[in-house]
């Protein structure tokens, strides 16, 4: 009998399925729906210290080459409405991961702080959100304040951390400062900067110009990111970017994901066929290759 049981950062899971943050993350009844579904932990939309309204809508587009661009701007409720997702959560038996974003390391370090008083399992330092200013990208792509935010979350927090990076340049050495820092693992990616223009009235689509390029389109790109990671420092990640069906999370499981999040496949509605068929599809594929547990195939691409 094939095990799709794993563990990462020293959450118990049984099965390596996350939703990605933004993602059906922000509300009590959201905990049910995705526990419906089969997910194993659930990660919540990123929570700043005091609310955010966001942009203006449009804020989300469908685009023709099957990705989903947008720009929230980091909407939320602010971290204290965790509670009862935390409460909903435990309930279920699930590990409750917040998402935690910030403009200092101060200011990550107490949103991180009241997470965790309030409940949380574990913790996502949103370092790479493209489209808000002062935040997220800005950051994580400066290994120096990488190491900075973390470093002040992980001396004030007890539950693991896990730094969220998106793609630059210096993305290897923000993961290697953040893993120094304290933080138990990696999530790889975030949604890829772009735009789209509406060639009748000549203008962006989006209110906010630009924004986060997600689905099927940075695929081979987060399976890059996540190899070229888990090469280097062997750590513990957690694989997003165009997750749709069950081959797109064994590209990352073999490119050395732990766990995989899926974002843009349940923003579509299809939360439940697509979780079930992952599930499904993974075990099979273990069947077929001689496997019994999803633990001996993580990176395995590194050693073929």
């Amino acid at each position: 009998m094939v095990v799709l049981a794993t563990e990462f950062c020293g959450l118990h899971l049984r099965n390596p399925l996350m939703n990605a943050s933004g993602v059906l993350g922000f509300a009590p009844e959201h905990v049910d729906i995705m526990a419906s579904w089969g997910i194993a932990a659930i990660v919540t939309k990123t929570m700043t210290l005091e609310p955010r309204e966001g942009y203006p809508p449009p804020i989300v587009v469908e685009l023709r080459n099957g990705g989903l661009l947008n720009a929230v701007g980091l909407a939320n409720p602010g971290v204290d409405s965790i509670k009862e997702l935390c409460e909903r959560a435990r309930a279920l038996g699930l590990p409750l991961i917040v998402s935690v974003g910030g403009r200092t390391a101060r200011e990550f370090a107490e949103t991180a702080a009241r997470a965790e008083d309030l409940g949380a399992n574990a913790l996502e330092l949103n370092l790479s959100c493209p489209h808000a200013k002062g935040y997220g990208a800005e950051i994580g792509r400066n290994p120096r304040l990488v190491s900075e935010v973390c470093k002040a979350v992980c001396s004030t927090v007890k539950i693991p951390v896990v730094a969220k990076l998106g793609i630059s340049d210096k993305m290897l050495e923000s993961a290697g400062r953040a893993l120094e820092a304290g933080c138990r693992g990696l999530t790889l990616i975030n949604t890829v900067p772009a735009m789209a223009i509406d060639v009748y009235s000549a203008k962006p689509v989006l209110s906010n110009v630009s924004g986060g390029l997600s689905g099927p389109p940075i695929h081979p790109i987060a399976v890059k990111a996540v190899y070229d990671t888990y090469a280097e420092y062997g750590a513990e990640i957690a694989g997003c970017g165009g997750v749709a069906a069950w081959i797109d999370a064994a590209e990352l499981i073999l490119a050395g994901a732990r766990v995989v999040q899926i974002g843009t496949a349940l923003a579509r509605g299809r939360g439940r066929d697509v979780v079930s068929r992952i599930i499904e599809g993974l075990a099979s594929w273990l069947e077929t290759l001689g496997f019994r547990s999803l633990d001996e195939v993580i990176g395995l691409a590194h050693r073929r």
